[in-house]
């Protein structure tokens, strides 16, 4: 067992997990997060309180950041620790960003002398919680296998992908899939409630049919019940996420229609106000969104 504590920068609903799940492998966690309310329950856990990312990072060989997307990492790697990084230290990120924000980010932490592991995961606060999760791991592999044992405890699938950015990849892949069922299963309940009928009869027939998957009866779950928080994976993640599969695959000269369609949907939620919301609550939406409504 490493002896120098873990700094842990981001407790949201999965950095929060993933920070209980270190406690209970026996690891020591520095934790940060810009709004600390959300830090007491992991506290209460044992994990003691950082006032800035820096006192998070200032005893750690082993960063984990849980961020929301490439800004949030930019200013927290490159501002707040900006003139704290070390060489030696080995930073896990498990944000989702693009494959090309991963890779320029390696790069430039490599500068530093500073190693990034990209993990990417898979799955919900819940298994966070437990070390349940399924990890993506990419970028050297020698840094992969030095930092095993945190990864261990996120979960007990961890699959090196190979070089920087192919976790972010994947990932993406895989979030691109659970948006665009998402919204076809909000759309099935949509037309089965203008036939005149009740979506728990869809959603019970759903439930034992072969369209049935784990993720998506997890989302049917939130519209059975109408209740959308707390959210599981936020609206506001999905459209993001959505709209970094379809920009990076614009990039490579594949067009992903479908993906952009649905992206709209999770944008419509957020020009409501709902991007907390589970991504779930699309299915509340009753009109079709006009191309490119979609927030930025």
């Amino acid at each position: 067992m490493r002896t120098a504590p873990i700094g842990v920068v981001g407790l949201g609903a999965m950095g929060a997990g993933m920070a209980r799940a270190l406690l209970a492998r026996g690891f020591r966690v520095t934790a940060f997060n810009r709004t600390a309310a959300k830090a007491e329950p992991v506290v209460r856990a044992g994990a003691t309180l950082a006032a800035t990312p820096a006192d998070a990072v200032a005893a750690a060989d082993v960063l984990l950041l849980s961020l929301a997307g490439e800004d949030a990492v930019e200013q927290v790697l490159f501002g707040a620790l900006g003139g704290t990084l070390r060489p030696g230290l080995t930073v896990v990120d498990t944000s989702t960003v693009s494959p090309a924000f991963a890779r320029d980010t390696a790069k430039r932490l490599a500068g530093a002398g500073v190693r990034r592991v990209e993990a990417c995961v898979i799955g919900n606060p819940r298994m966070a919680a437990s070390g349940g999760l399924r990890v993506f791991v990419a970028g050297d592999r020698a840094d992969a296998d030095a930092v095993s044992d945190v990864l261990d405890a996120l979960g007990p699938d961890v699959r090196y992908l190979g070089g920087p950015g192919n976790a972010s990849v994947l990932k993406l892949a895989l979030n691109l899939l659970l948006g665009v069922q998402t919204a076809g299963l909000a759309e099935a309940v949509a037309f089965v409630e203008a036939m005149g009928m009740d979506r728990e009869l869809l959603l019970d027939a759903f439930a034992g049919s072969g369209w049935r998957s784990p993720v998506l009866a997890f989302r049917a779950d939130f519209m059975r019940k109408r209740a959308y928080r707390p959210a599981a994976f936020r609206a506001a993640l999905m459209h993001k996420d959505l709209r970094l599969a379809a920009r990076e695959a614009a990039d490579h000269g594949v067009g992903l229609p479908v993906t952009e369609r649905a992206s709209d949907r999770f944008g419509a939620l957020l020009g409501g106000g709902r991007g907390d919301d589970d991504a779930a609550a699309v299915v509340e939406l009753r009109s079709a969104p006009e191309p490119g409504e979609s927030p930025p």
